[in-house]
Parts: structure tokens; C-alpha cells; sequence
């Protein structure tokens, strides 16, 4: 499984070290569920994806969704299970993170995030 960092080149700031990335349809319709909650620092990026819901799950999660550039079009703090996000249509991708992440990081709707992949000694750049 890809991991990456994630930077928000906005704030200058680390917003997680450790995310998985989704990019199968099963990896993200399954997204958290079944996973224990994230430490701090980790999250899953599940690419593409316009909404998510937080059906059947056993704690909340921070969600930001992400234009084709990395701009976060829109933001939820501890979004609760059994509730679900919005459609957006501007987005491609949604970053889930542990909740409180977002806030702790003063992440906003319009910053820039970047990807870096890590492990396996390879690093490449890539827009969130």
C-alpha cells in the first residue's frame, strides 16, 4: 500500500506523516471501517472520491475534500458515524484524519496541501 506525508504548503505546516492511500473501488467503499481509529499523525487518502459516509463506524473522523490542484474545497471537523458528508463536485479526493487533526493543524477551506510518498526509500512528489 502507498504511504505519504502530507504538508499544507498554505500554513508552511505538517498536517500527517503516516496516510494510506485508497485507490481501488473496495479500499474505498471499506475507507476506516475496520481499521482501529488513527493515531495522530495518520489517515487514509481514498482518491477518487466526491462524498464519504461514516456508516457502521466506531469513532469520527476529520475529512477534507481536495481539488484536482490539492485545495481543500471543504472541510469537516469530527464528523460522527453513522452521518455522511455532502457530494462535491469540485473535489477528486478526501483526506480522513483523526479527529481534532484539522483544528490542532489550523487547516481552512482554500489552503494547499501536497503529498509526499514515503518508504521503501522512494519519495516522489505529488499534489494532494
Amino acid at each position: 500500500m502507498k504511504i505519504f506525508s502530507v504538508w499544507n504548503v498554505s500554513r508552511n505546516d505538517s498536517v500527517a506523516e503516516r496516510v494510506r492511500l485508497a485507490d481501488t473501488w473496495w479500499t474505498r467503499l471499506r475507507g476506516m471501517l475496520g481499521h482501529p481509529e488513527p493515531a495522530p499523525g495518520e489517515g487514509m487518502l481514498l482518491a477518487p472520491c466526491q462524498s464519504v459516509h461514516m456508516y457502521w463506524m466506531k469513532y469520527a473522523l476529520d475529512v477534507v475534500f481536495l481539488d484536482p490542484d490539492g485545495c481543500i474545497v471543504e472541510i469537516y471537523h469530527g464528523l460522527a458515524p453513522s452521518k455522511r458528508s455532502r457530494w462535491h463536485r469540485d473535489a477528486d479526493r478526501a483526506l480522513e484524519l483523526r479527529a481534532g487533526t484539522l483544528a490542532s493543524a489550523n487547516t481552512q477551506i482554500g489552503d494547499r496541501l501536497v503529498l509526499r510518498r514515503v518508504g521503501n526509500g522512494t519519495e516522489r512528489h505529488n499534489h494532494a
